[in-house]
């Protein structure tokens, strides 16, 4: 982060402090990272760098999910989807962010349900459509 400064390009300086909130939910300070990746979600979404706001809001999720937020871990899971196809990512990339959302759907129906919520879906047999 201290190089990127120094060279006063703000997408590196963006890319870094991404990379510094990794670390951070890595060593299980979740709210801290959190805290930091919104920041650098809305810095990216304002300057119209959708890679590093897609690559900023998937991290994020991962956050949501590590605490068991997964309602909110959904949320940019989904949103890094839609990110990721707007840039015009590979196939590859588009499926590994497909298979994230399809991991925290399932995380998220196992909480509903052990809470006793009834999951949309449920009772039709079928999955999200």
């Amino acid at each position: 982060m201290r190089q990127a400064r120094f060279t006063g390009d703000r997408e590196q300086l963006l890319g870094a402090r991404i990379r510094r909130a990794q670390v951070l939910q890595y060593q299980g300070k979740f709210d801290e990272a959190i805290v930091e990746l919104t920041g650098c979600v809305d810095e990216a979404r304002g300057r119209d760098w959708s890679a590093l706001e897609a690559f900023a809001v998937q991290n994020r999720g991962k956050c949501y999910f590590d605490q068991a937020e997964y309602e909110h871990a959904l949320s940019d899971m989904t949103a890094a989807v839609f990110l990721r196809e707007k840039l015009g990512a590979s196939p590859a990339e588009i499926e590994g962010a497909l298979t994230a959302v399809a991991v925290v759907q399932r995380f998220l129906e196992a909480q509903r349900a052990a809470a006793g919520e009834e999951t949309p879906g449920a009772d039709d047999g079928g999955g999200p459509a």
